[in-house]
This record gives C-alpha cells, structure tokens and sequence, in this order.
C-alpha cells in the first residue's frame, strides 16, 4: 500500500509535514519529487489550452536557434557521464 506524506529536507532529514502512524523504527521507501520543479498549468479549458500553446509557439519563434549552432549528441542529451 502507498500512501503520500509531504515533508521537508532539514539538516539531512526528511521532516513529515504531517504526522506519520507508523510504529518507531519502520523502513519505508522514498520517492522524492520537488514541489518547486516545474510543472505543466492545471488547466481544463480548451480554448485556454490554445491560448498557453499559442504563446508558447510565438516565443519559440521569436527565439530560434541560430542555423550554426553545433548539435548535441546522445550523451550530451542525456546527460550520461
């Protein structure tokens, strides 16, 4: 069974940010995932799906990559090392 529990990282600690009823000593298995990474809007409505696309593909466009600028290979793309 999973269960979700918020906490915060303090001093090489995971500090729930609700109380846990767990007995004292029990292992569990952590799946860590930031709060402050960026996710995609919550947004249900088709035409202001449309129109956060719309800006998107403008600015892109606004911004493209120079035509000599070198191409990344796999490693770089995944980052491997």
């Amino acid at each position: 069974m999973a269960d979700y529990v918020g906490a915060v990282f303090e001093h090489g600690t995971f500090v729930p940010e609700t109380p846990c009823d767990l007995p004292e000593g029990t292992k569990v298995l952590l799946a860590v995932h930031s709060r402050t990474a960026v996710s995609p809007p919550e947004v249900k409505a088709p035409e202001e799906r449309a129109r956060i696309l719309r800006g998107v593909v403008e600015r892109m466009q606004r911004n493209p990559l120079p035509t000599n600028t070198s191409r990344f290979g796999r490693d770089e793309m995944h980052e491997r090392g």
